[in-house]
């Protein structure tokens, strides 16, 4: 193992903070991006578009869904190799957590009905968008001091 990879990862091989939670998102993420694939777990399936707010088709029933917001969703499981460094986990937690502030207000904004809607978003769309932009700025700022106590741990176990 590198140096760098040991002060990204620690001596011991431990992730901090920041890395534990770009994984949690990213694979939780790109879970969303499959299961909106699966008949059954998507409802209305037969229904689903590939973009628009025609699409029919919802995740668990709840969340409307179309072949471009599947797709949306696998490409934020990027996070899984944003986790490899403390640095590229980080970014990932504060762009996605601003990406999805600007997903919630387009949703509140636009109307369901209209062309503009083209991801689509639903009312359970809008507050499942506001619950992951808070999670991911909360994982963010919450894994802020997380590389300075890495550092201290990194260093005891070198020297």
């Amino acid at each position: 193992m590198t140096e760098g990879a040991m002060r990204d990862r620690g001596a011991t091989g431990d992730r901090s903070l920041a890395q534990k939670l770009a994984l949690f998102w990213g694979a939780a993420f790109l879970l969303a991006g499959i299961l909106g694939f699966i008949p059954g777990i998507t409802t209305n399936f037969d229904d689903i578009k590939f973009a628009g707010n025609d699409s029919d088709a919802e995740l668990l029933g709840l969340f409307q869904v179309s072949i471009l917001h599947n797709i949306v969703h696998l490409l934020f499981g990027v996070g899984i190799l944003m986790s490899r460094t403390w640095e590229s986990a980080r970014t990932y937690l504060l762009g996605s957590g601003i990406i999805y502030v600007v997903l919630l207000i387009y949703g509140l904004l636009v109307k369901q009905e209209s062309d503009a809607n083209f991801v689509p978003m639903n009312n359970g769309d809008d507050w499942l968008h506001l619950s992951l932009a808070l999670g991911l700025l909360a994982s963010y700022f919450l894994s802020s001091r997380d590389r300075d106590r890495d550092h201290v741990r990194t260093d005891r176990a070198v020297t």
